[in-house]
C-alpha cells in the first residue's frame, strides 16, 4: 500500500531529535556509551520522586476489581480535581475539576485542543525558535503553523505577532520555559501578547485562543517565576504533562486545563472530551492518573540541572562557543560558530559527530546557525566532552 504522499513529504523533514536520538543509540553501540556525549534528547535523568515508585508497586499488587478499566473519557473526577488544584495555584485563576481534561501526555493534550478548534486553514502562530512538532501537531487537524520570529533575547516579539495575526489566526502557543532556548516570558511579555490579541479581537471580532504549553514551568533557575496566563487572557489553556518535573516522559500523562473565564468554557471543555476520544486515546492512562492525583506536588530536587548547565557552560566557553544562557529547562541554545566551513548548522552538527557529540540543528527548531544541548545527562559525560568540545571547535 503506496503511502500518503504528504506523509511521505513531512517524513523527510521529521524530528531532528528523534533522528539525533536515534544515531546516538548505534554511536554507543559501536564506540562504548561512555564515549558518547549524547545531548540530543530532553529525557529526563533523574528517577521519580518515591512516592511515585511506591505507589506503582502498590497498585500493581492490588487485588480492587476493576483498576485497569475505562473510566470517563476526561479522566478520573479525583485525579481532574488534583489537577484543578494544581493550575490554580500555578495561575491565580480558581479552576474546579470540569475545567480539565487528563491526556496522553502533553501531546495528546495538544492534539486534542487543535482537533477541537480548528477549521481547515486556519492558523496557528507560534514564537521562534519552537518545539518543531508544533507543525506536525497543527498540520494533523487541518491547521498551518505560522512561525513568528522573536526578539535577539529570545523574548516575544509582540509587534511582529501583531503583524502575523490575521483573520485566519485560530491559536498562538507559546512555551515557556522554552525548548529550545531555556527562555521565560515574563508578566510583562504575557500582559504585551494579551494587549495584542485584544486590539486583534476588536478589529477582526474572531478570538485567539492562548495554548500555553509548560512542561518544564517546574525546572527554573535563579529563582526565576513562570508567568500566569489565564489572569491576562481568558480565552487561554494550559497544556502540560509529567515528563520532565516527575521525570515520566515514557508514561505519557498530561492534561490540558481551560481557563473558566474563556468564552464558552463548557463547550470547549465538552470539545477537548470528546477529540480526546475520537484521535483514538480514549483516556489518559488508568495507574498514572493515579499516580500523578497523589503525587503532583512531591518535592524534587532540581539543583543537579544548575550543576550540568553551569558545568557545560564552562566548557563551552572554554571551547569558544557562545550560547543563549537558559532561564528554566535543561537545554543550551547555542551559536554556531563562524570557521572554514561557515555557521551552517546542519553541517555543524555532523562535524560535532565526528567528536561523538551529539546535538540538534537549530533549523528543525525553526533558527538557523543555532544547535540545541540537552543537559539531562550524568555530570560524567559532561565533564568528558570538554576536550571533544574543544577539538571539534578547533578543526571547524
Amino acid at each position: 500500500m503506496p503511502v500518503a504522499p504528504h506523509i511521505r513529504e513531512v517524513m523527510a523533514s521529521a524530528s531532528f531529535i528523534r533522528k539525533m536520538f536515534e544515531e546516538g543509540i548505534q554511536m554507543k553501540a559501536q564506540y562504548g556509551a561512555d564515549n558518547v556525549y549524547d545531548f540530543s534528547i530532553g529525557n529526563p535523568d533523574l528517577e521519580p520522586p518515591a512516592k511515585v515508585k511506591k505507589m506503582l508497586a502498590e497498585l500493581a499488587a492490588s487485588k480492587t476489581a476493576g483498576l485497569h478499566g475505562y473510566m470517563p473519557n476526561a479522566g478520573y473526577k479525583e485525579t481532574r480535581a488534583a489537577m484543578a488544584e494544581k493550575v490554580s495555584g500555578e495561575q491565580g485563576v480558581t479552576l474546579d475539576f470540569s475545567h480539565v481534561v487528563m491526556g496522553v501526555g502533553a501531546a495528546g493534550a495538544m492534539n486534542a485542543v487543535l482537533k477541537a478548534i480548528l477549521s481547515p486553514g486556519d492558523e496557528v502562530l507560534v514564537p521562534a525558535p519552537y518545539f518543531v512538532e508544533y507543525g506536525h501537531y497543527a498540520r494533523n487537524h487541518g491547521g498551518v503553523l505560522k512561525t513568528v520570529p522573536t526578539k535577539e533575547d529570545f523574548s516575544l516579539d509582540t509587534q511582529a505577532i501583531a503583524a502575523a495575526l490575521t483573520e485566519k489566526t485560530a491559536a498562538i502557543i507559546i512555551n515557556s520555559p522554552n525548548n529550545p532556548t531555556g527562555k521565560i516570558y515574563t508578566e510583562s511579555d504575557i500582559a504585551s501578547l494579551a494587549k495584542v490579541l485584544s486590539n486583534h479581537r476588536e478589529k477582526t471580532a474572531r478570538t485567539v485562543l492562548l495554548i500555553a504549553d509548560e512542561p518544564y514551568r517546574e525546572i527554573v533557575y535563579d529563582n526565576r517565576k513562570v508567568a500566569p496566563v489565564f489572569p491576562v487572557w481568558a480565552d487561554s489553556v494550559v497544556v502540560t504533562s509529567f515528563a520532565k518535573n516527575l521525570s515520566l516522559p515514557g508514561e505519557r500523562i498530561g492534561y490540558a486545563a481551560v481557563n473558566p473565564d474563556a468564552t464558552d468554557a463548557k463547550s470547549l471543555v465538552d470539545a477537548i472530551i470528546f477529540t480526546t476520544r475520537v484521535l483514538g486515546y480514549v483516556n489518559a492512562p488508568a495507574t498514572f492518573q493515579r499516580i500523578v492525583a497523589a503525587c503532583w506536588n512531591e518535592p524534587v530536587d532540581y539543583g543537579s540541572y544548575t550543576t550540568r548547565r553551569n558545568k557545560l557552560t564552562a566548557i563551552l566557553r572554554d571551547a569558544g562557543i557562545d550560547y543563549a544562557e537558559p532561564e528554566g529547562a535543561f537545554y543550551l541554545f547555542c551559536k554556531v560558530p563562524e570557521g572554514k566551513n561557515g555557521g551552517d548548522d546542519g553541517a555543524f552538527c555532523d562535524h560535532l559527530k565526528k567528536y561523538h557529540i551529539l546535538g540538534v540543528p537549530g533549523t528543525g527548531f525553526g533558527r538557523k546557525g543555532w544547535f540545541r544541548l540537552a543537559y539531562c545527562v550524568s555530570e560524567k559525560s559532561i565533564e568528558r566532552s570538554a576536550d571533544a568540545f574543544k577539538k571539534a571547535r578547533l578543526d571547524w
